[in-house]
């Protein structure tokens, strides 16, 4: 079953930028209402394609290099890796089809 992995600044090298399969990257923040809204859909869909795309979560308050890095201002915001690069980005708690389309995103 997959879990959804909390990631930092430190691991983000290894678990994103050099993940063999793509990785959807949620900044997220504790006080964050919105950022709770779209926590179980993104959890569902992380079992959903568990083996083809990889889930990780990144606190903001607690790693800041990696959102400055790639110029988050607002959270949540839904990042799309593919072999190291940014694919596809949400930003705000999306409707479910939303989230569901940067997941299928990954597999094309």
């Amino acid at each position: 079953m997959a879990e959804v992995l909390n990631i930092t600044d430190e691991n983000f090298e290894d678990e994103v930028i050099n993940s063999p399969i793509p990785v959807v990257v949620d900044f997220w923040a504790t006080w964050c209402v919105p950022c709770r809204a779209i926590e179980p859909v993104v959890e569902e869909l992380s079992k959903v394609y568990d083996g083809k795309v990889k889930v990780v979560r990144i606190n903001v308050d607690e790693s800041q290099r990696t959102p400055a890095r790639f110029g988050i201002r607002g959270i949540p915001t839904l990042l799309l890796f593919k072999n190291g690069r940014v694919k596809g980005q949400l930003v705000g708690a999306v409707p479910r089809s939303k989230i569901e389309e940067l997941f299928q995103n990954a597999l094309e």
